[in-house]
């Protein structure tokens, strides 16, 4: 068994969460001693030889197909040997890198903290989870019910059907029908089988696989036979069911790749990646077209229903967005968004990007909209995509208290994020 999993890491590497570090196998025989969130200590043992069958089920699948290749850093991403002027996997012309406002949009997996496109996303962290079964068998079946399966009512169907299973055998321990799962069953076959996850999640809880006579039948059948269980094994079992209920599919994260720059007269161009659109160069162009010949007729008088729907089709054009901050000492921060983000979420880039978080600031939007931190509305639906220009405001009533007191900020922004200051084009 070890040495399948050390043919396995042979093939992927990742990054840590931290930088510039990858995965690597903890070749000491002795349990690890790990510090948990509380403060409480945890040892954590060597696999069972559950977890180790239900790691190989799962590794075993990735072995049957070809591995996509998967980068793991971002400067790797970026210098991929891409057809010059061309956007990867389409037909859609781009400009040169040097020109963009931003390379283009990246995702970290809460995995491995690796820096990946969207493509890669998907495959990455599928293998990700893969390697999670050598560490933690449970863990990383759960995962994969909930991540790899889109089909929520399914998932929530299997999730309920074998949550069943550790009830009644907990309730009735010593009951060998509880312990025995006929694969042929209908309830089985319906809501679990289909359920990528659920079989290495019943294997990592012990569940073994068996061959057994049927009555009435001349061929054996498979069963899965979890072997009698003692009372702490079984406090384990309802412990591991409500990881499983818990469960939360594991999802790359935007990179908001925040980047500061002096002062500039540049601050309001904005040269996008295709990224950012749902259109391609080509209709992006026509659409371009269409909007100047249709300056007389916009010009026309609309209803405000009429208006609202063009609008909604504009928003919808749009996946991503880069905004901008210019910020009191004339500095600007600048972030990349989804188009559906919530205007909470940008003021809490802001917040985290600031020396002093906790004064209460403004933000106003081109054309001197105040955004309202508290307001649930989308970027999009405040007119902030695909890109815009914000301007940063400190509340008014603290900053003459301050003054009064004497105190004054010279600064705004973090000192690690102003170390990395660059001039924008």
């Amino acid at each position: 068994m070890k040495k399948f999993f050390d043919d396995i890491k042979k093939d992927i590497k990742f990054k840590s969460a931290g930088p510039g570090k990858k995965l690597t196998e903890d070749t000491s025989a002795k349990p690890e001693v790990l510090q948990s969130s509380s403060g409480a200590k945890q040892v954590r043992h060597a696999p069972s030889e559950g977890a180790q069958r239900a790691g190989a089920a799962a590794l075993a699948r990735i072995e049957q197909q070809p591995r996509p290749k998967v980068h793991t850093s971002l400067d790797t991403i970026r210098n991929q040997g891409e057809a010059p002027g061309h956007a990867q996997g389409a037909n859609v012309p781009v400009k040169d890198p040097a020109c963009l406002s931003v390379l283009g949009v990246y995702f970290i997996c809460p995995l491995t903290g690796a820096t990946l496109t969207k493509s890669e996303r998907e495959a990455h962290i599928k293998e990700a989870i893969f390697m999670r079964f050598e560490e933690d068998a449970v863990e990383a079946s759960v995962m994969m019910i909930h991540t790899f399966n889109k089909d929520k009512d399914k998932v929530k169907a299997a999730v309920d059907t074998i949550s069943k299973y550790v009830e009644n055998i907990c309730k009735c321990p010593t009951e060998e029908k509880y312990r025995k799962i006929k694969l042929s069953n209908k309830v089985f076959q319906e809501k679990v089988r289909s359920v990528e996850g659920s079989r290495e999640f019943l294997q990592a809880l012990g569940f073994i696989s068996i061959m057994l006579p049927v009555e009435g039948q001349e061929e054996e059948e498979e069963f899965l036979v979890l072997p009698e269980q003692d009372p702490d094994a079984l406090e384990l079992m309802k412990e591991r069911k409500d990881r499983l209920l818990r469960g939360e599919p594991v999802r790359a994260q935007l990179d908001r790749q925040p980047r500061v720059f002096r002062p500039s007269p540049n601050a309001q161009r904005f040269e996008l990646p295709p990224e950012f659109y749902n259109l391609t160069a080509e209709e992006l162009k026509r659409e371009q077209q269409q909007k100047s010949d249709l300056v007389e007729k916009n010009a026309m008088l609309r209803t405000k229903a009429m208006r609202e729907r063009e609008e909604q089709r504009e928003r919808r054009k749009y996946n991503y967005t880069l905004l901008r901050i210019r910020l009191p000492d004339g500095n600007i921060l600048q972030g990349t968004f989804y188009a559906w983000d919530r205007l909470p979420v940008l003021f809490e880039f802001v917040r985290e990007s600031l020396l002093d978080g906790w004064q209460p600031f403004e933000l106003i939007a081109p054309g001197g909209q105040k955004l309202e931190e508290a307001e649930d509305a989308a970027l999009a639906e405040r007119n902030l995509v695909p890109a815009a220009l914000l301007t940063f405001a400190w509340d008014a009533a603290v900053q003459a208290d301050i003054a009064a007191a004497g105190g004054k900020s010279p600064t705004v922004l973090k000192p690690e994020l102003l170390e990395t200051i660059q001039t924008l084009n």
